[in-house]
C-alpha cells in the first residue's frame, strides 16, 4: 500500500515580515477616514491584504539573485537581453518593449492601434484597458461566454470569447473599425476564470478570416495555462512552457503587467512579433515610458522580471498557488458565503448581490461588503462591480454590470493557510451583522478609474 502524499508549498520561508491585527474600533474610525474606500488605507493598519495580487508576491532567491547580477546601462543592458530571450524561449515574441507596468504596455500599444470611434473587443476588459480605451474615443465591447454569468455552473473555462457573439460583432461593426481583439488570460473581470486553448484556436481563426489581430492580456497566462492542463483533456499531462508557447503562438503579441505570473513588485512589457508594429511602438515608449532597452526599469527590475517568468511557469509552483485559492474558495462555500464556481486562478470572488441582497445595485453593493469586512476581520479585499465599472462616457450613467464582486486576491508566495482562515472567519463574523450593513453613496468621484480615490459615506 502506498501512503497517500502530502501536500506542501515547493518552497522554504526565509524571510518574514510582521503584521498586526488592530481593534474593530480602531478600524472603524480609519476606514471612515478613509471615505470608506479601502485604497486610501494604510498597510499597516491592513492585518490580511487581499487588495490584489499585483506587485505583492514574494521574489524567489534566484530572483534576488538576478537583481544583484543585474546592470544598470541606460541602453542595451545585459538585463535587457535576459528578458528578451525569457519572452522569447517562453512566449516566442522577438520583439520586446519593457514598460513601467501593465497599464503603460496597454498606453504604448493603444497608443499606435486605437483611435476615436474604433471598436475593441475583449472577453471582459479589466478597468485600466478599458479606461485606456475610452480616454482615445474608442468602444470597449464585452464578448464573454454566457456561461461566465452562472456562477453556480461548473462550466470549466467562463473567460472564454463567446465566438458566435464575436462573429457577429464583427458584421456589426465592420472589421475596418476593428483594430484588435483583447484577449485577458486568465479573465480578471470574470472571477480569474480561465480560456481554454481551443477557444483561442477558434477566436484565432475567426480574427484571421477578417484580418483582425488577436493580443493578450497575458498578466496571468501562467495560471491559465495550468487550468488548460487540469481542465482540458488534450493537454493532459503537456508541459506548462509547451501550453504556454502554443497559446502565445495564435496571437499577434500582448502586454503584460510582470506584478502578476512573473511575481514581480514592478514592470510590464508589451511583446510583438511585427518588425513594423514594434517600430511605430518605439516612439510612444521613449516618450512614455524611457529607452526601448529599460523602458522605465533599473536593470534590477529586469533581471528579475526575466527569471521570474520561469519562476512562473514551474508546475509544482502553480499547484500550489492554484491550492492555496481553492482551499479559501471551498472553506468559504463550506461557510455559505457565495461565491464564483468553479474557483480561479489568482482570487476568489465572492456574489455580492446574492450575499447582500437588501442592498440595491444604486448603493455599491460589492463596495458595502468590501468595508464591512475590513471592520470586522482587518482583512481588505476590492470591489469588481458597479463602482469598477464607471460611467458610461456618453450618457454619463452609472453602468451596472451583470456580477457585483468581491474579489478576495492572493498574493504570491506570502500567506499561508493559516491566514486564509482567518479571511473565512472574518466572513463568519459579516455574516452575524450582514442584514444591518447599509449601502453607500459618493461624497467625491473622479471621472476615470473612480474605484481608486472615490470616497463614500453610508446612505442613511
Amino acid at each position: 500500500m502506498f501512503e497517500k502524499e502530502v501536500f506542501a508549498e515547493p518552497y522554504k520561508i526565509k524571510m518574514v515580515e510582521k503584521i498586526r491585527k488592530i481593534t474593530k474600533a480602531e478600524r472603524e474610525k480609519l476606514v471612515r477616514e478613509a471615505g470608506y474606500n479601502v485604497f486610501n488605507l494604510k498597510s499597516r493598519d491592513v492585518y490580511i491584504d487581499l487588495l490584489t495580487d499585483s506587485g505583492t508576491g514574494a521574489m524567489s532567491d534566484e530572483q534576488w539573485s538576478e537583481m544583484l547580477k543585474g546592470d544598470e546601462a541606460y541602453a542595451g543592458s545585459v538585463s535587457f537581453e535576459k528578458l528578451q530571450k525569457a519572452i522569447d524561449d517562453i512566449m516566442g515574441f522577438k520583439y520586446v518593449l519593457p514598460t513601467h507596468q501593465g497599464r503603460g504596455a496597454e498606453n504604448v500599444l493603444f497608443s499606435v492601434m486605437v483611435k476615436k470611434d474604433d471598436v475593441i473587443i475583449g472577453n471582459m476588459h479589466f478597468d485600466t484597458t478599458k479606461a485606456h480605451i475610452e480616454v482615445r474615443g474608442a468602444h470597449a465591447i464585452n464578448c464573454v461566454t454566457k456561461e461566465a454569468f452562472d456562477t453556480n455552473s461548473d462550466y470549466p473555462f467562463k473567460g472564454n470569447i463567446d465566438t458566435e457573439k464575436l462573429e457577429e460583432l464583427i458584421k456589426e461593426y465592420g472589421p475596418e473599425r476593428i483594430p484588435l481583439v483583447m484577449i485577458t488570460v486568465t479573465c480578471n473581470s470574470g472571477g480569474g476564470q480561465p480560456v481554454s486553448m481551443e477557444n483561442i484556436k477558434k477566436t484565432a481563426a475567426i480574427l484571421k478570416k477578417y484580418n483582425i489581430p488577436m493580443f493578450f492580456d497575458a498578466a496571468r497566462f501562467a495560471e491559465n495555462a495550468y487550468f488548460i492542463r487540469t481542465r482540458e483533456d488534450a493537454y493532459k499531462n503537456v508541459p506548462i512552457i509547451q501550453i504556454v508557447r502554443e497559446m502565445f503562438s495564435y496571437a499577434n503579441g500582448a502586454t503584460m503587467s510582470c506584478k502578476k505570473d512573473a511575481i514581480v513588485n514592478i514592470g510590464g512589457f508589451v511583446a510583438l512579433n511585427s518588425p513594423d508594429l514594434y517600430q511605430q511602438c518605439t516612439q510612444f515608449c521613449v516618450i512614455y515610458e524611457g529607452f526601448v532597452t529599460y523602458g522605465g526599469l533599473s536593470g534590477r527590475d529586469l533581471a528579475a522580471i526575466a527569471q521570474g517568468l520561469y519562476d512562473g511557469i514551474d508546475y509544482e509552483y502553480l499547484k500550489s498557488r492554484i491550492y492555496q485559492t481553492e482551499y479559501l474558495g471551498k472553506k468559504l462555500r463550506e461557510a455559505g458565503v457565495p461565491i464564483i464556481w468553479p474557483i480561479g486562478g489568482h482570487a476568489v470572488y465572492v456574489n455580492a448581490r446574492e450575499f447582500l441582497p437588501q442592498i440595491p445595485k444604486e448603493e455599491f453593493t460589492a463596495q458595502a461588503l468590501v468595508v464591512q469586512l475590513y471592520i470586522e476581520g482587518g482583512v481588505r479585499s476590492v470591489e469588481i462591480g458597479t463602482v469598477l465599472a464607471d460611467r458610461d462616457p456618453i450618457t454619463g450613467e452609472n453602468r451596472y454590470p451583470e456580477l457585483d464582486l468581491v474579489r478576495l486576491a492572493i498574493p504570491r508566495r506570502t500567506y499561508t493557510l493559516s491566514h486564509m482562515d482567518v479571511v473565512v472567519d472574518a466572513f463568519e463574523k459579516v455574516k452575524k451583522v450582514k442584514d444591518k450593513i447599509r449601502g453607500l453613496r459618493f461624497t467625491y468621484e473622479p471621472k476615470v478609474l473612480r474605484h481608486f480615490t472615490a470616497r463614500f459615506e453610508f446612505v442613511s
